[in-house]
């Protein structure tokens, strides 16, 4: 492309959808595999193979997190808060003449979930695993520890549905509308649940 904002568009863009995969990838590891795998392994097996499986698991699901928000946030920022030639300040993506656009309004609800679900990785879910990785969390204590980052990570898979049916509608489904966003979150609702029963983790909060 000849022009520098096209190129730069392109390349946040791809940054944005590589890291989300890695994140998103990774979360659905946990929930749909990790979880069914843990409950099989005998505390031995676990001791053997947890400090190798999941520092490594636990590092590309954070850092896929905090790359997918910033690349999210720089993107935005290209298509909804800048015009080039122009300058800042909203686009026609984002507000026309009746107001704030369908588009603009389905990116949002999918930037709201995709932050709170960062959050829940940076300030819950990682803090959690680490302290319990280190050893740092008194044995009495671990299973509470262990009970609350698991339940906040079936809280972001829950999540990543309507996320994701956010960031796609904007440019394949127009209208914006609460039967629209109960649709939304109907159908993440019912497919995360139904990958949590055929992977056998659903009750599996321990």
């Amino acid at each position: 492309m000849p022009d520098l904002y096209s190129n730069i568009h392109l390349v946040v863009r791809w940054l944005h959808v590589l890291a989300g995969i890695i994140w998103i990838g990774h979360l659905y590891f946990f929930n749909f595999v990790n979880v069914p795998l843990q409950a099989s392994l005998d505390d031995a097996t676990k001791k053997a193979v947890n400090p190798q499986l999941l520092p490594r698991a636990l590092w590309w699901f954070r850092w896929g997190a905090m790359i997918t928000l910033l690349a999210g946030l720089a993107l935005f920022t290209l298509l909804y808060m800048y015009t080039p030639g122009v300058g800042f300040g909203p686009t026609s993506l984002f507000r026309d003449a009746n107001g704030l656009t369908s588009r603009a309004a389905w990116i949002l609800i999918g930037m709201t979930l995709g932050a709170v679900m960062w959050f829940n990785v940076w300030f819950i879910i990682w803090p959690a695993q680490k302290a319990l990785l280190t050893g740092k969390i008194p044995a009495d204590q671990a299973p509470a520890v262990r009970k609350r980052a698991l339940k906040t990570s079936r809280i972001n898979a829950f999540l990543s549905g309507p996320m994701l049916f956010g960031m796609v509608a904007p440019a394949h489904y127009g209208a914006v509308s609460p039967g629209a966003l109960c649709l939304a979150l109907g159908l993440g609702a019912v497919a995360i649940w139904m990958s949590l029963r055929a992977s056998g983790s659903v009750g599996k909060l321990t």
